[in-house]
């Protein structure tokens, strides 16, 4: 039978506000373990809380771009659970009255807009940092001891969960990466999976098409988008092997090992009743003033999504998706010239680049002239003269060869001496033009224009 895949999210996002949520302690990543601490984020008996009004508007904002309603009155509540990165034995968190609900995030899709319900955005503060040492990849399974840095506990966390109204894998990767995109250009957390500013947990069930939901398990653990979604397809080949073999799925806690793509048992998933939540009695409710949501509501950029549709008029959706979650779509719409070129340049050549260390008029100005300098003179200019005005000069001054007297003996000993090659081109298999290409570039050192050494090829290797 034919299975339907329903999948829910958790992202936690890290805020990076100058200090922590219930004190001021700064906040600092990759400091000396346990060197950001005072009496009230280790629960000295006798400390109180107080809320960070950053924080608090922060939150208001994200909740905004995802559609959500602003409560007009939000309540923090004590969850309890004994871990040993929770000073306190309880968790500050928001329960039954949460700051934003109702939302709805809007993911474009190659057909079409997929709604995803956001059933919340609450504020709460993070736990410590565990280290699991001598164990499997630094999980708590295998682990012989484990050390505590609470640097971390107290950090502003907000906490966006999901409608289950995510069917695959590349669905929720998606969700992700726009959410991820999203959240950056608020300028609310740098959103890093490898620093763990943003973290993710995945609920998983599946069921008949349009059929009652069935037991759903959690993953965990999982540190990029990519492993998300190879654990959550994991997870779900393994529940349809389960129910197919006569069995019942079980809810549990998963941690999805990306190195082997196996599942291992974390802990039977938890319950609200387990975390006896009841009102935090140390601090008193958030109340937004309406005059303070309309602000935050006039702070809001351009939201990705609209953007990425945008672009997709001019190019394609796969370009004005990578555009759009690199962070590079407002440099593509700053640096002049061919549309396409410019977005193949910014798509392979300067993905992961910083945009603000990128002159878009010195960029503008190599990209126009790429078939006129070398290959090596555009890599180094890439590299080292696109960071300020007139940066790209010195390198515009190499010219490429083009004249046809200089290729052409170059170009008759590479066909000379790759005989078979020829006669397979002559065949019929023309994709090996690139392969020429490739040994006259190698043989000029990168030199030769390659429009020109295309063209000559061409008439060359004619029957």
């Amino acid at each position: 039978m034919s299975w339907e895949p329903v999948i829910g999210l958790e992202v936690h996002v890290q805020l990076k506000t100058r200090t922590k949520m219930f004190c001021r302690c700064e906040l600092a990543f990759g400091d000396p373990e346990n060197t950001h601490t005072c009496p009230v984020c280790l629960a000295h008996p006798g400390t109180l809380p107080l809320p960070n009004r950053q924080a608090v508007e922060w939150t208001i904002k994200l909740g905004l771009a995802l559609g959500c309603e602003i409560a007009a009155r939000a309540v923090f509540h004590r969850k309890h659970y004994w871990y040993p990165d929770l000073s306190k034995g309880y968790q500050i968190s928001q329960y039954d009255e949460p700051l934003c609900t109702n939302g709805t995030f809007r993911v474009p899709t190659e057909d079409g807009d997929h709604d995803v319900g956001i059933v919340r955005a609450h504020l709460e503060e993070d736990a410590a940092k565990t280290r699991h040492l001598e164990g499997a990849g630094g999980r708590i399974v295998g682990a012989t001891r484990s050390l505590v840095d609470f640097n971390r506990g107290g950090t502003p966390l907000v906490e966006i969960v999901s409608q289950p109204d995510i069917h695959s894998a590349e669905q929720a990767k998606s969700f992700l990466e726009l959410l991820r995109q999203t959240v950056v250009e608020l300028g609310i957390s740098d959103a890093e999976m490898e620093k763990g500013t943003l973290r993710c947990d995945a609920n998983i069930s599946v069921r008949e098409p349009g059929g009652p939901l069935r037991i759903r398990t959690e993953l965990k653990n999982m540190n990029s988008f990519r492993f998300i979604a190879r654990g959550i397809d994991a997870e779900i080949a393994r529940q349809i092997e389960i129910y197919e073999s006569g069995g019942e799925v079980t809810q549990e806690t998963y941690d999805f090992h990306a190195a082997t793509g196996e599942l291992t048992l974390h802990r039977t998933k938890e319950e609200a009743e387990d975390y006896r939540y009841f009102p935090e009695p140390d601090l008193v409710p958030l109340e937004p003033e309406p005059e303070l949501v309309e602000r935050l509501r006039g702070e809001l950029p351009e939201l990705p999504g609209l953007r990425l549709r945008r672009l997709e008029r001019e190019l394609d959706f796969y370009a004005a998706t990578v555009l759009v979650t690199g962070g590079l779509d407002r440099l593509y719409e700053q640096v002049p010239g061919d549309r396409r070129a410019v977005a193949n340049v910014l798509m392979n050549q300067l993905a992961g680049r910083d945009p603000a260390e990128i002159d878009p008029g010195e960029l503008g100005k190599l990209i126009e002239a790429r078939d006129r300098i070398p290959r090596t003179a555009f890599d180094d200019a890439l590299a080292n003269g696109i960071g300020k005005p007139g940066a790209a000069d010195a390198y515009l001054q190499d010219t490429a060869i083009a004249d046809t007297s200089e290729l052409e003996p170059v170009i008759e000993r590479i066909l000379a001496a790759n005989e078979q090659e020829v006669a397979a081109y002559r065949g019929g298999k023309e994709s090996l033009i690139g392969f020429f290409v490739g040994q006259v570039m190698k043989e000029t050192a990168g030199k030769a224009n390659p429009q020109a050494v295309n063209e000559l090829l061409r008439e060359k290797l004619r029957p």
